[in-house]
């Protein structure tokens, strides 16, 4: 797993709108290399921030949205449509704007789905559908995601794998449902960290100073049980995009030296 990196920038607008611009590049290269690129998108205000500014930004059109996948770290387990999910909010900021293909966008199952109110069903739905898109040259159930992005918690939440929860200690399965969750709602689908750890890059959003101890504890040797932040990792990077509020309580010797 890789080294985490920095990039700390003046504010959450330009924090979004640089991590645009990157995220851009990446699915271009990734087309250009491959022929296609997979993203997993995050919810969230730094989830749904970077997204809004992926839509107001003209270099967009650079991406052939119709080879792109598009997968979810996790979602809240709600009826289809629901403002409070994750898919529902990207629609919104972003996806209804661009040219997908619908067979490529892969929503976790929502609560009125074919599953029901199972959500140990949908999660393995969900775990099945990821291992059907793995082909052989992914050593595994996942595919080999060009970007999984992750918004932080204030408690070192990322996706709903929550600190000391029985999701964080999976080791085994790549989609698990989460019950009893401590920020509402309470029953979600979540990506393990076998799974986030198949993406090729990670990259961790956090802005607010409401996000400044979260980052501080993750990235000064916190075990992933009681800090899941740390332990996602990109098999070839991780990148930590920050605001300087976010950045306020880290140690001076992780401060990248020259930030934008």
């Amino acid at each position: 797993m890789s080294t985490p990196q920095l990039v700390v920038h003046r504010d959450k607008e330009l924090m979004a709108q640089a991590a645009a611009a990157r995220l851009i590049t990446k699915i271009v290269d990734a087309q250009a290399s491959r022929g296609h690129a997979s993203v997993v998108l995050t919810g969230g205000r730094n989830g749904n921030g970077l997204l809004a500014a992926l839509a107001a930004e003209p270099a967009r059109d650079a991406v052939d949205w119709g080879r792109l996948d598009l997968w979810w770290g996790d979602e809240r387990f709600l009826p289809e449509g629901d403002p409070e999910r994750n898919v529902t909010q990207a629609r919104e900021a972003l996806l209804d704007a661009v040219p997908l293909d619908p067979k490529r966008v892969h929503a976790m199952p929502a609560s009125d789905g074919p599953h029901g109110t199972d959500v140990e069903a949908a999660a393995e739905g969900y775990a099945e559908e990821l291992a059907r898109a793995a082909g052989p040259e992914n050593h595994g159930t996942v595919p080999t995601f060009d970007v999984l992005m992750l918004g932080v918690g204030p408690d070192t939440h990322v996706a709903s794998l929550f600190p000391e929860l029985p999701a964080v200690r999976e080791t085994e399965r790549t989609v698990v449902g989460v019950r009893g969750a401590p920020k509402p709602p309470p029953t979600r689908v979540t990506l393990t960290l076998p799974a986030i750890r198949a993406a090729r890059e990670v990259w961790l959003l956090a802005a607010g100073e409401d996000k400044a101890r979260a980052a501080a504890i993750a990235l000064s040797g916190a075990g992933e049980i009681q800090a899941p932040a740390a332990g996602a990792r990109g098999r070839a990077r991780t990148l930590w995009l920050l605001d300087t509020a976010a950045a306020s309580q880290l140690p001076r010797s992780l401060y990248p030296p020259a930030s934008p």
